[in-house]
Order: C-alpha cells, then sequence, then structure tokens
C-alpha cells in the first residue's frame, strides 16, 4: 500500500466514520542507548551500569485520529516478553474495548506476527468493527507510532540508566543534575 492507498484509506474512514489507528511494537532495554549530552567542560560524563541485567520490556502503542480530525488518541501497553500473535490479539482486545460501536481501521507493518494464521482467524472474527490494512514494506515515515519510538529512544531514554539494585528491591531512576529535571 502506498500513499494513494493511504489517501484512499482516509477518505473511506471519513465516509465510514472510522478511527484510522497506526499500531507498532518496539523493544527496551535496561541498557541506555547512550546519545549525546552535555557537560562542565572538562568533565566527561560517564554512565555506568550493571552489564549482568540485560532485562527487556516489549511495548506495543496505537496513535489513533477520528476521521474528522478532532480528536487523537494513544494507547499503550508493555509486556516482558516479546509480542507474539497471542499478545497481539489481546491487546488489540484491549483496544476493542476503548471503540464500542466504532469502526476502526488498522494500519500496521508486515510483522510475522500479523500475518500469522492464528491473527487473521481473529481478524476474520472481528470483520464488523475492525478493517486491518498493512503499510508498505521499508516505509517506517508512513507509521506516526516510529515517531514515538524515535523520541522515546533518542531523547527520553537517552542516556537514562538504571541503579543497580539488590535482588527484591526495586529499582529507582537515576538522577540528573541539578538544573535537567
Amino acid at each position: 500500500m502506498g500513499p494513494a492507498a493511504l489517501a484512499r484509506g482516509k477518505k473511506n474512514a471519513r465516509h465510514q466514520r472510522a478511527w484510522l489507528v497506526f499500531e507498532d511494537e518496539s523493544g527496551l532495554s535496561t541498557q541506555p542507548v547512550v546519545r549525546r549530552t552535555w557537560a562542565p567542560r572538562g568533565e566527561t560524563p560517564v554512565l555506568t551500569h550493571p552489564f549482568r541485567y540485560w532485562e527487556r520490556l516489549s511495548v506495543a502503542a496505537a496513535l489513533a485520529f477520528r476521521w474528522d480530525g478532532h480528536r487523537s488518541r494513544l494507547f499503550f501497553q508493555t509486556r516482558p516478553g516479546p509480542y507474539t500473535a497471542a499478545a497481539l490479539i489481546g491487546f488489540l482486545r484491549q483496544l476493542k474495548r476503548h471503540f464500542r460501536r466504532r469502526r476502526v481501521i488498522l494500519l500496521w507493518d508486515g510483522l510475522p506476527a500479523h500475518r500469522s494464521r492464528r491473527m487473521r482467524e481473529y481478524l476474520a472474527q472481528e470483520r464488523q468493527w475492525l478493517t486491518v490494512e498493512r503499510l508498505p514494506a521499508y516505509a517506517p515515515e508512513l507509521n506516526p507510532v516510529e515517531y514515538l519510538w524515535a523520541n522515546l529512544k533518542g531523547g527520553e531514554l537517552a542516556n537514562f540508566r538504571r541503579r543497580h539494585h539488590r535482588r527484591g528491591r526495586r529499582p529507582r531512576p537515576a538522577r540528573h543534575p541539578a538544573g535537567l529535571q
């Protein structure tokens, strides 16, 4: 599906009074994403973190736009393991609760879990409220959720580290130097 098909989908959404929902998944790690940062002249910032702990968190997000452009919503879910077809079906079931008696046009990429037999069977049962369109391969600029991931990983979580903690104690976020709130 190219830009012309996206435009056609937008017209269909207006005609059907359906929400356009862009969905994507991403993974986050407890290891900090290292980016450029500031520091006083002559004081190189040093990020320390325990390499023993390599924990991963998967996140699914759906960015929804109403057909008339008057409303938008962001839905997300986190889970410790990867997003499989079963996990995504659970996410879609929760999403359905937010769109009671509303039509939804879901736009997502070609992840194998999106194309699995189990997912196809589930989507066939949900046709009364859900229409699915696949975004073209290698075109992340067409999915606004990709910009959310870029901001999260390259801005909000960049250089953010978790403090080392003992087992059984809850980890706390690292404190920022004064003035970096």
